[in-house]
């Protein structure tokens, strides 16, 4: 019994340690090339504009990706690219950065959905709509007496109870 608690529970602290641990996505990549490859800035929204830079490339470089046409990036400088409109907001695109015979990868990650005056919009065009949930029917005369019998009765049997009970402490 006692070793079965015991790998419970270092069962569930491994399952806590691998929950977390971050994902594979999660972990910045590492540039193993002499040069900075660089998308500033590293998430943006569809449409808008990144700068690429290769520092310490001695020729001009090219990024590409699938969410931008091809860029040349002149030698020591910088370059700018528009990021197509319909990039899909929420996804990691790669960008690839080569300078002579060394390439790298860096991630681009679009920005969620741009709000819409429709969805920022705090005032409801109509008033809420409550209703009366089916109280307000035809009133019948015989179930208000039977309410009202009801009533009286329980409010007959209470006096009872507590006259009965304060009768017998008396005596």
């Amino acid at each position: 019994m006692h070793a079965t608690r015991i790998a419970s529970a270092a069962l569930l602290g491994a399952a806590a340690l691998g929950l977390t641990a971050p994902p594979a996505a999660a972990v910045p990549e590492v540039n193993t090339t002499p040069y900075d490859f660089k998308v500033t800035p590293s998430t943006v929204a569809a449409g808008g504009r990144v700068t690429l830079t290769a520092g310490g490339c001695p020729t001009t470089a090219t990024a590409a990706s699938g969410v931008f046409d091809t860029v040349t990036i002149p030698s020591g400088g910088a370059a700018t690219a528009a990021v197509d409109r319909d990039a899909r907001p929420g996804a990691v695109y790669s960008v690839s950065f080569a300078c002579g015979s060394e390439t790298a990868s860096v991630n681009l990650t679009i920005a969620g959905a741009r709000p819409t005056a429709s969805s920022t919009s705090l005032a409801p065009t109509r008033g809420v709509r409550g209703g009366l949930g089916g109280s307000a029917g035809g009133v019948d005369a015989g179930e208000v007496a039977a309410g009202a019998v009801l009533v009286a009765a329980a409010a007959t049997a209470a006096v009872y109870v507590i006259r009965r009970r304060s009768g017998d402490r008396q005596h």
